[in-house]
Order: structure tokens, then sequence, then C-alpha cells
């Protein structure tokens, strides 16, 4: 049977696993939403630019650049959903840590009283 300590342990590395996933999806929907603000400038400036092709096809660029400020939104809103995520995995990673440490202190401490009654124990022996 595993003990209080070990599965506490145990959490503390999913949680902690978990806080990285969070990071990781984070910083992959700020990236992709950077990506999609690029594409629509890039697409404006070549709509705004002498000899386009925007002129013949006026709409694929007004369409393709409202898509890319959607993909930017959207991406963006995906980031703020994990954020608050990765702030719920914080609190849940430092709660499940204090719960180790506290039993991990008291697995110390009981332990060192013990050894301490052990020694009384022997020294009282050999008298």
């Amino acid at each position: 049977m595993t003990t209080r300590k070990d599965r506490l342990r145990k959490l503390v590395k999913v949680q902690e696993q978990l806080k990285a996933l969070h990071e990781t999806r984070h910083a992959t929907f700020l990236t992709t939403a950077a990506a999609a603000e690029a594409e629509a400038r890039e697409l404006v400036e070549r709509f705004d630019a002498d000899q386009s092709l925007a002129g013949l096809f006026p709409d694929l660029y007004h369409r393709r650049i409202a898509n890319a400020l959607v993909r930017q939104e959207a991406n963006q809103e995906s980031a703020r959903q994990e954020a608050a995520l990765i702030a719920t995995a914080t609190a849940r990673t430092n709660m499940v840590e204090r719960a180790y440490k506290d039993v991990r202190r008291r697995d110390e401490r009981e332990r060192s009283d013990r050894e301490r009654l052990d020694l009384i124990a022997q020294k009282r022996a050999h008298e």
C-alpha cells in the first residue's frame, strides 16, 4: 500500500505536467495569433502595393484578411482561456506541494522522535 506521502509526490508531478501542458498550449495560441496578425498585415500591404493583383480580385483579398483577423482573435481568446487554466493549475500545484511538504516534515519529525526514543531506550538498557 502506498503512503500518503508517495501519493502526494506523484500528484505534485502530475500537477506540474498539467501546468506545463497549459503553458505550452498558451504559447502555441499566442504564436498562432501572431502569425495570423502578420498574415493580415502582409495582405493589407500587398493590397495597397502598386501592380498588385488586388485590383483583379479585391473580394479574395478582403476575405483572406478577414479570415486572418478572425483566426487571430480566436487564438487570442484561446490563449486567454489557457492563461486562466495556468493560474488554476498553479494554484493546485502549490496546494499539493504544501500538503506534500507538510507530510514529509511530519514523517521526518516522527522518524527523528522514534530514533531519539530508541537511543534513550538503549541507554537505559545499558544502565
